[in-house]
């Protein structure tokens, strides 16, 4: 496998789609193999797709894009506006609160970040936030969504991994509280430091609040419907896709009234883009997870890491450090598929909950769509505000903070993660 590793990294640093460095690299792992025939490749790539969980992917990210439709955005912007614009950089706040609130409707990183950088990245241009400040506000909201059920990330690592994919949305909901909470705080502490405004003079009413949390509350009840209905067997994973699907018809349609022809046929269009390119790189990567099995690297794995030390705790950290420097050369999506059937392994085999793992592991990898030299997330929030890289490096280091400090926390305390699906589990 080390071979394969050398040219998966040749491929993608001169270049070639990940998708396609990952297909032709795994490829060459048997051409190496005498025991193993040439045709195994080509049929695990189209085994990959035929995993009936999978099927939960394409359903969830077309309920995602039909609700982006409908208005719902908008609607949950004048509730976060509601709760939090009377603080020090309203509008920060803001932007924290309904990147929680859109977890269940985005499900991903960078399309939050493209969505909110361009909603709101106009008025924080308009209040002087530092343009490198200001990217670093929309990205670091756009992880909280990676938390909030039904991320795409969560479903892959479930789907691939084995682990249950209720649980893992439900494990996902006090860590984004967290997240957000630690966010807010940050912010706080430089807003009042740098004199950024209120987005509004004073608290909200009541009235308002309740008024605007009522237009929401389709939004808002996505996930909890999620989570209870995995919970209670009323549908599997892939069933609930098709739910949300059926939900977000029915929001768009009956109850907002929003969701028109040309807009369905719009957000028909980009799930065909974003499933694509998903189920791609799926399908060619099940070469290395077949390649990672053969060559037994788990086990090796496990047998090194149980030479450094016994405790899970500290080889959860070993792990989430080499996660953390992987995710900042590497998409999370690519290394979720390629890493997420050995770590379960190797975690369940020392003792971690796979659960636990999962969550910390998602968290991790995301982190890389935040830093150089390749964060996608980074370079966009950085051309939407016009910042250079060292400026975001430099006015909003303290927010990757934050989002670490959680990530240390989940660590050392696994309920953190675990106390809400084992209640409700």
């Amino acid at each position: 496998m080390i071979a394969v590793l050398g040219v998966f990294l040749v491929l993608v640093a001169l270049g070639m789609p990940v998708a396609f460095a990952i297909g032709i690299s795994g490829f060459v792992f048997f051409l190496g193999q005498e025991t193993l025939t040439l045709t195994i490749p080509v049929q695990l790539t189209l085994t990959q797709t035929q995993n009936f969980a999978i099927l939960a992917i394409p359903l969830f990210i077309l309920a995602g894009n039909l609700l982006n439709e409908t208005g719902i955005t908008r609607r949950l912007m004048h509730f976060a506006s509601a709760l939090t614009g009377h603080l020090p950089a309203g509008l920060a706040h803001v932007n924290f609160v309904l990147a929680f609130m859109l977890g269940g409707v985005t499900s991903s990183a960078i399309g939050d970040a493209t969505m909110l950088g361009r909603v709101l990245g106009p008025g924080m241009i308009a209040r002087k936030y530092a343009p490198g400040f200001a990217a670093g506000i929309i990205g670091s909201a756009s992880i909280i969504t990676t938390m909030v059920p039904p991320g795409t990330g969560m479903i892959l690592y479930g789907t691939i991994g084995e682990v249950s994919i209720g649980r893992l949305f439900t494990a996902g909901v006090v860590p984004g509280v967290l997240i957000t909470i630690f966010l807010m705080i940050a912010v706080s502490i430089t807003a009042r430091r740098r004199g950024y405004p209120p987005e509004r003079p004073h608290r909200a009413p009541l009235k308002e609040i309740g008024r605007t949390g009522i237009t929401s509350i389709w939004a808002l009840l996505f996930p909890v419907i999620l989570i209870l209905g995995l919970r209670f067997g009323y549908f599997t994973p892939s069933e609930a896709g098709a739910f949300a699907v059926a939900y977000a018809v029915a929001v768009g349609v009956l109850l907002y009234r929003e969701l028109t022809w040309k807009r369905f046929l719009r957000g028909l269009g980009d799930t065909v883009t974003d499933v694509g390119m998903i189920m791609l790189l799926i399908g060619l990567s099940g070469s290395w997870g077949y390649g990672l099995t053969w060559d037994r690297v788990p086990q090796r794995l496990m047998s090194v890491l149980i030479g450094i030390s016994e405790n899970p705790t500290v080889i959860m950290f070993i792990l989430v450090g080499a996660l953390l420097v992987a995710g900042m050369f590497m998409d999370s999506t690519v290394l979720i598929l390629l890493l997420t059937t050995m770590l379960v392994m190797v975690a369940e085999r020392v003792g971690i909950d796979a659960v636990h793992f999962g969550i910390v592991m998602v968290l991790t990898l995301t982190l890389g769509l935040l830093t150089p030299p390749v964060g996608i997330v980074m370079y966009i929030v950085c051309s939407i505000f016009d910042a250079s890289i060292p400026a975001y490096v430099r006015q909003s280091f303290y927010l990757f903070l934050a989002l670490l400090a959680v990530i240390v926390l989940t660590i050392l305390v696994p309920d953190i993660a675990l106390w809400l699906p084992d209640l409700i589990y």
